[in-house]
C-alpha cells in the first residue's frame, strides 16, 4: 500500500491572474488531501472519499462517512457531467502512457469543501498521483508532471476556465512564485523570515467556482481583445508601459472596471515579489498589500460577499495587517496576516462573531511514502 498526501494552498498575491498568464505568489498551507491505494488483481478501480457533507473548516469525519464509486480501468470511460474527475484521471493517466489497472482507494481530507481552498483541484491531484505511483513510482515523484497531468484532467478535460495556480501551488509545497507567461507553469521558490502568522477563515458561504472564474475571466479576455488594435495583449504591457493606460478609457465602465482591478492586481503582486526577493518585505507592509488585493477584488472584479467582508473587518480591528479572500471569490475562505500575539484574539473575535478560525503554518508539497 502507498500512501500520498498533498497540501491546500493560500494565495497571497495574484488572484484571478493565472489563467491570464501572468504571475502568482501562493503557499502551500497545512491542511492536507490524503490517499491510500493498493492495486488490485482486475480492473476495477474502487474508491472510497470522505462525504462531501463534512465541508466546514475543522469539520472530523469521526463517524467513518465515504462515498463509494467504482469504475472498470478496462472500458472506454465517458464523462457524464462536466466534473466527472475519476474517470477523467484515469483517461489523462492513460494518455501519458501510465498503465492504470484496479486498486483499491481510500482517499480523506482536512480541506474545507467548496470554498475556494483547492479541494477539488488536491483530490484530482492526489489520486493522479496514487494511480500513477501503482504505474510508476519514479515518474510519480515528479511533482511538476504530476501537477500538470492534474490539471489536464480538472480543467482541460471539459475545457473550464480555471488556471494551474492550484495544482503547481500544492505540488511544489513552501512559498513559491509561480510565472505562467510561458503558457508553462515556471516555478522560484521564495523564503518570508517575518514574525507573523496566517489565519484562515471558514465564511460558511458556498460559491460556484466555475460561475465566479467565468464571470472574472471571460470580461477581461474581452477588454484585452478590443484593446488589440492599440498593441495591447496582455495586463502585463501596462505595467511595461503605463502610458498604454490611457486606451482602457475606450472601453464601457464594465470592462474598464474588471481591466484596472487586473492591473492593479499585477503591480502589487510585482510589488510583492520584488520586495520578498530583497529581502525588504515587512509585516506592515504585506497586510496593507493584501488589504490593496481584497480592495480590487471586492470593488473592481466584484466576487467579495459581505460575510467576508465582516470577517476581515473584525479581523483587522483586532489586531491583524491585513486579509483576502482566498481562491475565485464568491464565498468560502479567507484569511488574514497578524502579530502572532494577537492570533488567538483575532481566532476569538471571529468565532464569536459566528466564524470557525484555525492558524495556519507553511507546509511541503506533494508526497509518497510506503
Amino acid at each position: 500500500m502507498i500512501h500520498v498526501s498533498t497540501p491546500s494552498r493560500i494565495c497571497l498575491f495574484g488572484e484571478h491572474q493565472d489563467y491570464l498568464g501572468l504571475e502568482v505568489i501562493a503557499s502551500a498551507i497545512n491542511l492536507h488531501f490524503t490517499a491510500k491505494a493498493e492495486p488490485r488483481p482486475d480492473s476495477i478501480l474502487h474508491i472510497r472519499i470522505r462525504d462531501k457533507s463534512i465541508s466546514e473548516l475543522g469539520a472530523q469525519n469521526t463517524e467513518g462517512k465515504y462515498e463509494e464509486y467504482t469504475i472498470d480501468t478496462a472500458a472506454e470511460l465517458v464523462y457524464e457531467n462536466k466534473r466527472d474527475y475519476f474517470k477523467s484521471i484515469v483517461n489523462v493517466l492513460k494518455k501519458a502512457g501510465f498503465a492504470v489497472g484496479g486498486a483499491e482507494v481510500t482517499l480523506d481530507s482536512e480541506i474545507p469543501i467548496g470554498k475556494g481552498m483547492c479541494s477539488s483541484t488536491t483530490m484530482v491531484l492526489v489520486l493522479t498521483t496514487a494511480l500513477a505511483a501503482l504505474s510508476d513510482r519514479k515518474r510519480a515523484e515528479d511533482a511538476m508532471e504530476m501537477a500538470l497531468l492534474a490539471w489536464k484532467a480538472e480543467v482541460e478535460e471539459f475545457d473550464e476556465p480555471g488556471g494551474m495556480m492550484d495544482h503547481y501551488a500544492s505540488a511544489l509545497g513552501g512559498l513559491v512564485h509561480l510565472d505562467f507567461s510561458t503558457g508553462k507553469a515556471v516555478p522560484t521558490p521564495l523564503h518570508l523570515d517575518l514574525d507573523g502568522c496566517f489565519i484562515l477563515f471558514d465564511s460558511l458561504q458556498d460559491k460556484d467556482t466555475i460561475k465566479v472564474l467565468g464571470d472574472s475571466k471571460y470580461p477581461t479576455q474581452e477588454a484585452l481583445k478590443q484593446l488589440g488594435r492599440y498593441g495591447i495583449s496582455s495586463i502585463r504591457d501596462f505595467y511595461n508601459d503605463p502610458s498604454l493606460e490611457k486606451y482602457v478609457d475606450t472601453l464601457d465602465e464594465f470592462h474598464q472596471r474588471k481591466v484596472r482591478a487586473n492591473i492593479d492586481n499585477y503591480r502589487i503582486q510585482r510589488e510583492a515579489l520584488a520586495l520578498i526577493q530583497d529581502g525588504k518585505m515587512t509585516s506592515e507592509k504585506l497586510g496593507e498589500l493584501l488589504n490593496r488585493h481584497q480592495a480590487n477584488l471586492r470593488d473592481g472584479l466584484q466576487i467579495s460577499t459581505p460575510a467576508i467582508d465582516r470577517i476581515l473587518e473584525t479581523a483587522i480591528a483586532n489586531g491583524a495587517y491585513g486579509g483576502k479572500f482566498n481562491g475565485s471569490g464568491g464565498g468560502g475562505c479567507l484569511y488574514c496576516y497578524a502579530p502572532l500575539d494577537k492570533a488567538d484574539g483575532i481566532v476569538a473575535a471571529v468565532n464569536a462573531i459566528g466564524y470557525p478560525a484555525m492558524i495556519l503554518r507553511m507546509d511541503k508539497g506533494l508526497t509518497i511514502t510506503d
